[in-house]
């Protein structure tokens, strides 16, 4: 699978797995607690903000499903970053608190989809594959950003070659 491709696939993977947690966690709230052997969240809002979280973040996976090259940044920071974070807090607060067993399934999801993001981000580089109609592709560099004084430099080379 190529890297644009390979990018796609995980953002989809990604949002549906946040998606079905939220939704979960809104519409199966008791059987989730009864799974974990944990008392249902007191207040509720927390579990109800926790889900909305989840739910947002998993829509927000759609914009690099259908562009992965223009929204890297967001796999960046919601695979590694966030997921990676997660996978780690899951872990030490079975270590440190005590919390339940059960919950180091989502250290291990969460986890294993921040090192597939950072794999599949890292191994597709900066740049795209286009396909032509033949069945070939051409890779391309994206564009780099100029600072504006790499623009006042050229211009001032500019200047003396005169």
């Amino acid at each position: 699978m190529h890297g644009r491709r390979l990018l796609s696939a995980v953002a989809a993977v990604s949002g549906l797995y946040d998606i079905s947690l939220g939704v979960a966690m809104v519409a199966g709230r008791s059987l989730l607690a009864a799974s974990f052997a944990v008392p249902p969240p007191q207040p509720p809002i927390h579990a109800d903000l926790n889900a909305l979280f989840l739910i947002a973040i998993g829509l927000g996976y759609v914009l690099p499903w259908h562009d992965p090259d223009r929204y890297r940044g967001y796999l960046w920071v919601m695979g590694p970053v966030l997921k990676g974070l997660g996978a780690v807090a899951f872990v030490l607060d079975h270590l440190l608190r005590g919390s339940p067993p059960a919950f180091l399934l989502f250290a291990a999801t969460d986890g294993t989809l921040a090192l597939v993001t950072l794999a599949a981000l890292l191994s597709s580089g900066r740049g795209t594959t286009d396909h032509l109609p033949n069945g070939q592709s051409s890779s391309r560099q994206l564009p780099s950003r100029q600072l504006p004084s790499d623009v006042a430099d050229e211009r001032v080379r500019g200047q003396g070659n005169n």
